[in-house]
């Protein structure tokens, strides 16, 4: 169930999607943002399928590796590595409080142009590295090669490469009433096209390249 005040995940249940990724030349995945509204995330016990609907609310980073470990063994039981090769990316980040990088005039990252440019600063802009850690060690111990494209710390320091007021909501372009509200409107978590999601498709193509 996807709607995020009643979401709710089976961490062993992947066939239904999985049937669509066998016998291509190329896998790449990546998740993290979803599993961000909620400090803590709701476990169906049993199956949709059945009918159930109990569940248990458990931290996030346990659910995370749940789901990762199913993930990791249908790469291990279904990719043929002469085949097809797998990536998983890193988490991207938000840039949502201002204060992170000391801007306390700052509203989200609206109006940010530039990076952070001070990358001896110790910038932390809530990124949950717990989760981190979880999909480099299951990428690391997977019997199929998963190549992990790191992509977190690079885009911390892109806040200004969100698409902020030059959004869309609900399908539609803001109104000129709802650009000039970036406190509620600015959008920090998608990002701009041509941007920073060219630079991780550079490190994507270097790897399979120098595979070739």
């Amino acid at each position: 169930m996807h709607a995020i005040l009643d979401r709710i995940i089976m961490p062993g249940s992947i066939k239904k999607h999985g049937k669509h990724w066998k016998n291509v030349d190329y896998l790449v995945f990546n998740t993290y943002i979803w599993w961000m509204n909620t400090v803590t995330m709701k476990v169906l016990r049993g199956s949709f399928d059945r009918g159930d609907t109990e569940y248990d609310e458990i931290e996030r980073p346990i659910a995370y590796k749940k789901v990762l470990t199913t993930w990791a063994k249908w790469v291990n039981k279904n990719v043929n590595p002469n085949r097809t090769t797998v990536f998983l990316n890193s988490m991207s980040p938000l840039h949502i409080r201002s204060l992170d990088w000391n801007n306390p005039d700052g509203i989200k990252c609206a109006l940010e142009t530039t990076p952070v440019l001070n990358q001896s600063m110790h910038l932390n802009v809530g990124t949950d590295r717990r989760l981190y850690v979880v999909a480099k060690n299951i990428t690391q111990n997977t019997k199929i090669p998963v190549h992990f494209i790191d992509i977190t710390t690079l885009s911390e320091y892109r806040k200004d490469a969100h698409t902020a007021i030059h959004t869309i909501r609900q399908g539609k372009i803001l109104t000129p009433e709802q650009k000039a509200d970036p406190a509620i409107y600015a959008d920090c978590i998608h990002w701009c096209l041509p941007g920073l999601p060219d630079t991780w498709n550079e490190f994507l193509y270097t790897r399979i390249i120098s595979r070739s």
